[in-house]
């Protein structure tokens, strides 16, 4: 399983991805095809487990994938797409270790993982346009978990997923 602190700083240097997994439905098929070629500029390998085409599909196929390919550590980071970029992060966040964020911006992305330490970025093909997504990306890569108070947080989401609440609401 993904821990909260896989990704370190070490000397200041950044760490970048070595390997993301990708997955789109239909709609997210071009878009998913111009990050994937960003990806390869920057020197990220890219596991593209689909969609292969704009033929209609259903999106939690691909999250699961993607997402299964994050846990196993098969990937460093996940890229979901489809129409908003909803429905793949609703999928993917059902997955224990995953922590995806929906993002139309570059600043939610940047403090999804400084502060979320995410580990899947989900976007939407009607929302972005091709250099605001490649914009959000590049800067989601960069930027880094900072941990600190925000690591009890995700302790605590850790322990939503495993362990569950209580009658009241309380984590157990």
């Amino acid at each position: 399983m993904v821990s909260i602190s896989d990704e370190v700083n070490i000397n200041n240097k950044m760490y970048l991805p070595k390997r993301i997994a990708i997955g789109s439905d239909h709609v997210g098929y071009e878009l998913k095809n111009v990050i994937k070629a960003y990806l390869a500029e920057l020197g990220i390998e890219c596991l593209d487990l689909g969609a292969f085409s704009g033929d209609r599909t259903d999106y939690p196929l691909y999250a699961g994938q993607v997402t299964r390919s994050v846990v196993s550590r098969e990937a460093d980071r996940g890229i979901l797409i489809c129409g908003t970029g909803v429905g793949m992060a609703i999928a993917a966040n059902k997955v224990a270790g995953i922590r995806a964020v929906v993002c139309s911006e570059p600043y939610t992305a940047v403090l999804s993982r400084q502060h979320n330490n995410t580990n899947v970025l989900a976007l939407g093909a009607r929302v972005v346009g091709t250099d605001l997504a490649c914009l959000i990306v590049k800067s989601w890569l960069e930027a880094e978990y900072e941990g600190g108070r925000h690591a009890s947080r995700l302790e605590m989401i850790a322990r939503l997923e495993s362990e569950g609440q209580d009658e009241k609401g309380q984590l157990t």
